[in-house]
C-alpha cells in the first residue's frame, strides 16, 4: 500500500483492495501497548495507520482504500464519514440498523462495533481503510481493548443473522464505497500488485 501510494501519479486511478488476514493484532501509530491485554500466540504488528489496536483474522473483510483524497475533494473527516456510510448502507440492505459515533470512528449496531476504521493520509493520498466483521472467531477481541476502548463489545454479521462470506460482503460493499466517491464504473482485478 505504501509503495503504491508513493509511486502513484496525479492520474493514477484509485483502487480498493480487499483481503482476509491470518490472525494478527495491529497497533496504529499512536497505539498503546497497554491496550494489548493478553495477545498470546497471535502476532502483534505495528501499522502506520491511525487508531489504536484491533484484531484481523479469517472471516473478516479488510478493505484497503488507496485514494487520492485531494482529487476527490475530501477532508479526512469526510473520508471517514463516507466509509461509515457505505457500511451502514450495506447493513441497511440486510435490515440491520447501524450508526456511526462522532467520538469513536467506526460502525456500531447498538453498542457493539461491527466495523473499524484506520487510515493514513500522506500528501493528499489515503491508504489503509476498514475492517468489517463478517463470520469470524470474536474471542481475540477479548484479549485487547478494541480501538483503545476498555470493554467495547464487538459483533459480526453472522451473529446478526446475515450469512455472507468476506468475498460476498466485498462484492456488495466495494461498489457502495465507490459510489460514495462518485464512481460509476468499477473494474475487478484478481491479486494484489
Amino acid at each position: 500500500m505504501r509503495a503504491f501510494t508513493e509511486a502513484r501519479a496525479a492520474t493514477t486511478p484509485d483502487e480498493l483492495w480487499w483481503v482476509e488476514h491470518p490472525p494478527v493484532f495491529t497497533l496504529g501509530v499512536a497505539g498503546k501497548v497497554e491496550h494489548l491485554l493478553a495477545p498470546g500466540a497471535i502476532p502483534v504488528v505495528r501499522a502506520d495507520r491511525g487508531g489504536q489496536v484491533t484484531y484481523h483474522g479469517p472471516g473478516q473483510l479488510v478493505v484497503y482504500c488507496l485514494l487520492d483524497v485531494r482529487r476527490l475533494g475530501l477532508t479526512v473527516r469526510a473520508l471517514v464519514t463516507t466509509l461509515e456510510r457505505a457500511v451502514i448502507e450495506l447493513l441497511a440492505a440486510h435490515e440491520i440498523v447501524a450508526h456511526a459515533r462522532p467520538d469513536a470512528p467506526g460502525v456500531y449496531v447498538g453498542d457493539a462495533k461491527i466495523a473499524a476504521l484506520g487510515l493514513r493520509v500522506r500528501q493528499g493520498r489515503a491508504y489503509h481503510g476498514l475492517s468489517l466483521n463478517v463470520d469470524l472467531d470474536l474471542e481475540p477481541f477479548a484479549r485487547i481493548n478494541p480501538c483503545g476502548y476498555p470493554g467495547l463489545r464487538v459483533t459480526q454479521l453472522r451473529d446478526l443473522g446475515v450469512e455472507l462470506t468476506p468475498a460476498t460482503a466485498a462484492e456488495a460493499l466495494l461498489p457502495l464505497l465507490g459510489r460514495q466517491w462518485g464512481y460509476t464504473r468499477f473494474d475487478n482485478v484478481a491479486g494484489l500488485p
